[in-house]
């Protein structure tokens, strides 16, 4: 089966396509990228342009899979999102629970509830309480007195879903799955004993900061933040008075968040910003690393923050993954495990995906995400058998659509 992914940064969009036989094999036909700068904070700067993009990065990819491609995945940014949590109790006096029970916990629940300026990304069930015990499988054949189902819903900003509705009918291609892009950069470096221990996953961006939280192998927050690479970079340029391009390439070849006592005299010649041919202007690294270091600390200190305000910070994960281009900073490792008291790891696409060596890169994270979304994982299975149900004609079938009711 082949499957395709599609990711629209703020500096380059993406497009995967493999040969999809099942989660743990899986090879690779194509992966492209290609700079854009029709994109700026998730508002799309020219439509036509980045349209035309697109539609040579799509046929380049189906060149080089030799497929012809009907259908992707698509990312969709989560910034300006909304994490909602609730949850539904009915009592069902030591009876044994059942599917019914559990459909009408559902029922009563705010799981219809619809907010007409956000899409709905993801709605899902991420805990049981029987009894007041904590159960996170399938609590069908148990007995209790009560049962509390916890519901997750993230919510996407509305403006940006309707620019990529434009999209896709100009592209003429279908999307089978609108992926949130913290799960899908947390789906290609988290491995299964760190979904379920609990983890943290951070893709620093280029202009965005992705989070992503997995407890009990269930995604339980995902958000993001207008900050990234691209900060540090123009904090650079700014500081040392140089061009865009020399403060991207002291940020790669001589940036860390940890400087050392030799940096003082290490010396560093870098283009003036006047633009005057051969003009240079000394500086050392120290400087460099001095104006690196406050955003780097800013950025994962406002990732603390936002997982603080939906108190997730009680739960005490101790595993922190970073991925994206700027995880690769030097000392970044060192610095958060400062920040979040955790062990810290770079995470790199999984080893199954069967990657060449110059593409195991946490730059490719959120893409490569995009092809191992299952989206039965994320789906409520009650539900999915009534839909299947509501198919059916008769008087079995009229039943089986109302137990979701009574």
């Amino acid at each position: 089966m082949i499957r395709a992914g599609l990711n629209l940064g703020n500096s380059k969009i993406s497009c995967v396509v493999c040969d999809y036989k099942d989660s743990k094999n899986i090879k690779i036909l194509s992966l492209i990228s290609l700079p854009t700068k029709d994109l700026k904070k998730n508002i799309i700067i020219n439509y036509s342009n980045l349209l035309h993009e697109i539609k040579k990065l799509i046929i380049d990819s189906e060149k080089n899979s030799q497929t012809k491609l009907n259908s992707i995945n698509l990312n969709i940014p989560a910034n300006e999102s909304i994490s909602e949590y609730y949850d539904s109790e009915v009592n069902i006096n030591e009876e044994k629970i059942s599917v019914l029970h559990l459909k009408k916990a559902i029922n009563e629940s705010e799981f219809f509830k619809k907010n007409i300026n956000y899409f709905e990304v993801l709605n899902s069930i991420i805990g049981y309480e029987l009894d007041n015990k904590l159960l996170y499988s399938d609590p069908v054949g148990n007995y209790a007195n009560k049962i509390k189902v916890f519901f997750y819903r993230l919510l996407l900003n509305d403006k940006f879903f309707k620019n990529l509705l434009n999209l896709k009918k100009d592209l003429k291609l279908d999307v089978d799955n609108y992926i949130p892009s913290p799960l899908s950069s947390s789906l290609s470096v988290l491995s299964e004993d760190e979904k379920n221990l609990g983890s943290i996953c951070i893709d620093l961006g280029h202009t965005t900061t992705s989070i992503a939280i997995y407890e009990n192998k269930k995604f339980i927050f995902g958000d993001a933040l207008l900050v990234g690479g691209n900060n540090v970079t123009n904090d650079i340029a700014r500081g040392v008075s140089t061009t865009i391009t020399s403060a991207e390439r002291l940020k790669t070849l001589y940036g860390s968040v940890i400087s050392s006592p030799s940096d003082e005299h290490e010396l560093i010649e870098v283009p003036a910003i006047s633009g005057e041919n051969n003009q240079f202007n000394q500086i050392n690294r120290s400087t460099v690393n001095s104006i690196i270091k406050p955003r780097i600390e800013e950025t994962l200190e406002m990732v603390w923050q936002k997982i603080k305000q939906k108190n997730l910070d009680t739960k005490k994960i101790k595993n922190v993954v970073l991925t994206g281009g700027g995880s690769q900073l030097e000392g970044i490792i060192e610095y958060a495990k400062i920040i979040f008291s955790s062990n810290v790891r770079i995470g790199k696409p999984l080893d199954f995906i069967g990657l060449e060596s110059k593409l195991s890169n946490p730059s490719f994270a959120d893409i490569l995400g995009t092809i191992l979304y299952n989206r039965q994982d994320y789906e409520i299975k009650y539900l999915g058998k009534d839909k299947k149900n509501k198919k059916k004609l008769g008087f079995s079938g009229f039943l089986a659509w109302l137990d979701q009711y009574i």
